[in-house]
């Protein structure tokens, strides 16, 4: 059955790409929360979320394009090391967030560093790669007012004004 929009999920899970490295997870003590029918989480997860009852655990797999997409080549750029601040120190796997001169800013990360030479991926870091969920349904729950009002969470596994 398909979760109803505008409730609070709260989850635990751990998330593994195809060679079994963890890349993210929310224990049970620890729990992530989300707002269902928000695009708070990958679609397909949430799908696969809303077929389970309450303390169940399900395994799901989503490919890379019901996850973060293939990796698009053009989210790939060369720039010089004169392009940062010049006390910025660049390592790859570094995060920063570009302005793009319009009032809007993309995450990037550093992929690799050669001399001057600078490559920068606009890609999201698990773009391309298939994900491995192991999920525990903790709970639903309706959302309060100033959840939805906010656009978020409130509490335990959720945002802390």
């Amino acid at each position: 059955m398909a979760l109803a929009s505008n409730k609070v999920v709260t989850i635990a899970y751990t998330v593994k790409d195809d060679e079994g490295k963890i890349v993210d997870q929310a224990t049970a003590n620890d729990p992530y929360s989300f707002l269902s029918g928000q695009n708070q989480i990958l679609p397909k997860l949430e799908e696969k979320i809303g077929e389970m009852l309450i303390g169940s655990k399900k395994s799901v797999t989503l490919s890379p394009e019901e996850g973060y997409g293939e990796i698009q080549e053009e989210g790939i750029q060369q720039v010089k090391r004169s392009d940062f601040p010049p006390d910025m120190e660049l390592k790859v796997g570094s995060r920063y967030m570009a302005d793009m001169g319009d009032g809007r800013h993309m995450p990037f990360f550093i992929s690799a560093v050669s001399g001057d030479d600078i490559t920068i991926d606009f890609n999201h870091p698990l773009a391309g790669k298939t994900l491995n969920f192991e999920v525990e349904l903790l709970s639903i729950r309706e959302a309060t007012e100033e959840e939805l009002r906010h656009g978020h969470v409130h509490g335990i596994g959720g945002h802390h004004h």
